[in-house]
């Protein structure tokens, strides 16, 4: 007898996944045998005293003692998930876990999902504050712009673990490693290229500050928001807009594309046309990473350019921007050195250690994973940066992170030893 077709739709085959066998993604796993009398006095009282003394006599004895030093707390207030808006704290739990899948499967971190309903900015910081002393880092998640801006700014000064926005950061840090490489198999620097960025939100925001700190020429960014080109003396933008103003006679979007070298779309879906792409320098680079629909597809570009270099954030199309990259790995780096926070510098050395990644050949492991043939994946207009299963990424990004906490005085511990020296 022939197979029965499957009719499920996409969305029913994911809602089966989050309900069965058990509800969720996610659940919790003893580490110490507790089947005997006596490891029961072990596990709990009275022997459990014992390092609650020795944490209250010193607190840093929590990273022997606990798992707080392999422990992340992935927390929302639900006010931006994913493409979906404002649903709230508990709908928001589903992504939530799913950002805890990520970081178990690819660093093997430990992750408590974090779902807070709180009424205002403060109240959610306060929330937060009090119950970081469970954790080892705090990953900020789908929070709305421009609160999140606030919420990591006054949780960083407040805590002494790392906190950090991947909305903001993560995608700012895979952002930047695939331009570095997409420019320079382009013939063309950061500084001297003229950059648009289609989008005024967080991602945006943090993706252009960390280009500026990678060299980039803010005179030479154009940021769009959905009002037009953000110029000297337009009147209805806040703060963190206000700081990638520029001295423009651009106000659109056609406009600010026509001779540039690079356009960055974190936006939303089919907002760039051929005409804009055709207006753009030669050799141009084109980030579309709406998702699922971005800003122009590969088809449309192609289609009119063939000196583009293009990435989405789509896994069907060649140079996926996606923060599995970088988020498990960077907490990897810092939480292996204790660190107070994740600074620019653990950063930019999070982008660099990414982007040499993808000079490095192709193991076979990944060309399975995605079903490629031996020298089909490398280094060029298709490869600017690694896939998501790319085992190395454990071996290049947790390092070059836990050096830089070292080298700028975060890490409460030393470089780990069993992580590759300097010049191996």
């Amino acid at each position: 007898m022939s197979e029965k077709p499957d009719t499920q739709s996409h969305a029913e085959k994911a809602l089966k996944y989050h309900a069965e066998p058990s509800p969720g993604k996610v659940a919790t796993l003893i580490t110490k045998p507790c089947e005997t009398q006596e490891e029961l006095s072990l596990a709990y009282t009275p022997g459990v005293a014992a390092p609650v003394r020795a944490i209250a006599a010193d607190p840093q004895a929590a990273y022997q003692y606990t798992a707080k030093g392999n422990l992340v707390a992935v927390i929302t207030d639900g006010s931006a998930v994913l493409g979906l808006g404002n649903v709230g704290a508990l709908a928001g739990k589903p992504v939530m876990e799913g950002k805890a899948v990520l970081f178990k499967r690819f660093a093997d971190i430990d992750v408590v999902d974090i779902e807070v309903d709180a009424p205002t900015t403060d109240a959610f910081i306060d929330t937060v504050t009090h119950i970081a002393p469970t954790f080892g880092g705090i990953n900020l998640e789908d929070i709305a712009a421009p609160y999140c801006f606030e919420i990591e700014r006054v949780l960083t000064e407040r805590l002494d673990i790392p906190v950090f926005h991947d909305d903001q950061h993560g995608t700012a840090i895979i952002i930047s490693a695939g331009l570095l490489n997409a420019l320079e198999l382009q013939g063309k620097s950061l500084a001297e290229s003229r950059i648009v960025c289609l989008g005024a939100g967080a991602a945006a925001i943090a993706s252009m500050r960390l280009l500026v700190r990678l060299g980039a020429e803010k005179n030479n960014i154009v940021m769009i928001d959905r009002k037009g080109v953000l110029y000297h003396g337009r009147g209805d933008i806040n703060i963190y807009k206000e700081e990638f103003t520029n001295d423009t006679g651009a106000r659109t979007l056609e406009d600010a594309m026509h001779g540039a070298d690079v356009v960055i779309g974190v936006s939303g879906p089919n907002l760039i046309s051929q005409a804009m792409i055709k207006s753009m320098a030669d050799h141009p680079v084109v980030f579309a990473l709406s998702n699922p629909d971005p800003e122009i597809t590969p088809a449309e570009v192609h289609a009119v350019r063939k000196d583009v270099i293009m990435a989405t954030g789509r896994s069907d199309y060649p140079n996926q921007v996606n923060n599995v990259l970088g988020f498990p790995f960077i907490f990897r780096g810092a939480l292996d050195v204790q660190a107070s926070r994740i600074n620019i510098d653990m950063q930019v050395a999070a982008v660099h250690a990414l982007a040499q990644l993808a000079h490095a050949p192709v193991p076979d492991s990944v060309l399975k994973a995605y079903g490629k043939k031996k020298g089909s994946l490398c280094f060029g207009p298709d490869y600017i940066i690694p896939t998501p299963f790319d085992p190395r990424l454990k071996d290049y990004i947790p390092p070059a992170v836990a050096r830089a906490a070292v080298g700028t005085g975060v890490a409460r511990i030393p470089y780990p030893a069993h992580y590759p020296q300097l010049g191996t």
